[in-house]
C-alpha cells in the first residue's frame, strides 16, 4: 500500500501510475468537495480531467490511513510542506518528498525539511524530469530517487517503479534536490530570454551557462558532479527550460514581455531564487544568473539592464 499526500496534478499522476501498476493506493486531498468531486467522477477533474482513476487508487482525507504502507509520497510545494506534515506524529512509511525548492526562510531542501519537521522519520526524494499529464497517461517517464540510507533507497526504487515511470537510484541527496530547485531558476532566466526575443541561441546559452552555475553551486554545498549531470540536474533543465508546461517558464516569459502572471499559480523558482542568493552570498559564490532573476523578480532591475550586465561581465575561459 502507498500513500499520496497533496491532489495537485504531479500527486494525481503519481497516483494515477501506482494504481496502474497494481498497487493500492491512498490520494489524501485537503478538501472536502474536491475529495468528494474526485472519489464521484473517478479523476481529478481540476487538473487532469482526461486521466480516469484505476479501480486501486483511493481518494481519501483520512492522513493516518494515506501514511500506512510502504511510502508516503508528499506532493505539496516545498514553502507549504513543513505545515502540511506538522500532524503526521511518527509514521510508519517512509516519506519521499515529491517537490523541488529551497525553503525560503531555512535555507533547506526537501528531506532536510522533512527530518526537521518529524526527527528519526526516513525520508527520500523523488525528482527529475516530469510533467504530471506525461505520467498521468502512461508516457514513459525516467526519474531520480534520491535516499541517504541504501537500503530504503533500493526497497522505494523497487515499490514505486512501474512499467512506465523508471527511478534511477543515489544516495546523493544533496545534489538531486539542488538539480530540481535550481534548474528552476534558470528556467525563470530562459523564459525571460524568450519572452524579450532574444531568440533560441541566447537561450541556448542562457542554459549553458546556469547549468554550470548549478555547478558551480552544487560543488561549495556538497553534491556530487554526477548527480547534477543525471536526470535530477541537466535532465531535467533541458525539459523545464524548454516548454510552455513548466510554470517557472512561463513566469519568465511574463518578465521578458512585461506581462502580469498569475500569483495564484505555485512558481517554486521565485522562493527558490531567494533563498539560493542568500547562500550564495553568504558562501561568496559567483552567481549571476540567480542574482539577475532574483532582482527581475523583486523588480530591482529591467530585462534590458539585466541583459547589457550579464553580456559585459569580465571575460574568462569557459
Amino acid at each position: 500500500m502507498i500513500g499520496v499526500m497533496g491532489a495537485g496534478a504531479f500527486g494525481t499522476a503519481l497516483a494515477i501510475a501506482l494504481g496502474k501498476a497494481g498497487h493500492t493506493v491512498n490520494l489524501w486531498c485537503r478538501n472536502a468537495d474536491q475529495a468528494r468531486d474526485m472519489a464521484e467522477l473517478r479523476c481529478n477533474r481540476a487538473y487532469l480531467p482526461n486521466a480516469p482513476f484505476p479501480e486501486s487508487l483511493h481518494v481519501t482525507q483520512d492522513l493516518a490511513l494515506a501514511a500506512k504502507g510502504t511510502a508516503l509520497l508528499i506532493a505539496v510545494p516545498l514553502q507549504s510542506m513543513r505545515a502540511a506534515i506538522a500532524d503526521l506524529g511518527a509514521p510508519s512509511a517512509a516519506l519521499v518528498a515529491c517537490c523541488k525548492g529551497i525553503e525560503l526562510h531555512s535555507g533547506l531542501g526537501p528531506t532536510r525539511v522533512l527530518e526537521d519537521t518529524l526527527p528519526g522519520i526516513t525520508s527520500a526524494v523523488l525528482t527529475g524530469p516530469s510533467f504530471a499529464a506525461d505520467i498521468a497517461i502512461g508516457r514513459p517517464t525516467a526519474l531520480t530517487l534520491a535516499c541517504a540510507d541504501n537500503v530504503t533507497g533500493a526497497v522505494l526504487q523497487q515499490a514505486l517503479t512501474t512499467p512506465t515511470l523508471r527511478l534511477y537510484r543515489t544516495s546523493d541527496t544533496v545534489g538531486a534536490e539542488l538539480g530540481g530547485a535550481l534548474k528552476n531558476v534558470m528556467a525563470i532566466a530562459c523564459g525571460a530570454v524568450i519572452g524579450a526575443g532574444l531568440g533560441d541561441s541566447a537561450r541556448a546559452a542562457t542554459m549553458t551557462r546556469g547549468f554550470a552555475e548549478m555547478q558551480r553551486i552544487g560543488a561549495a554545498l556538497g553534491a556530487r558532479p554526477e548527480t547534477l549531470s543525471g536526470l535530477s540536474g541537466l535532465g531535467d533543465l533541458a525539459l523545464t527550460c524548454t516548454s510552455d508546461l513548466s510554470r517557472n517558464y512561463r513566469l519568465g516569459l511574463s518578465l521578458g514581455t512585461g506581462e502580469k502572471f498569475d500569483p495564484s499559480i505555485t512558481v517554486e523558482g521565485a522562493a527558490t531564487a531567494h533563498a539560493m542568493l542568500r547562500i550564495a552570498n553568504e558562501k561568496g559564490l559567483d552567481v549571476p544568473i540567480t542574482r539577475t532573476v532574483t532582482e527581475l523578480l523583486d523588480g530591482s532591475t529591467t530585462i534590458t539592464d539585466a541583459i547589457d550586465a550579464l553580456m559585459t561581465r569580465p571575460l574568462k575561459e569557459e
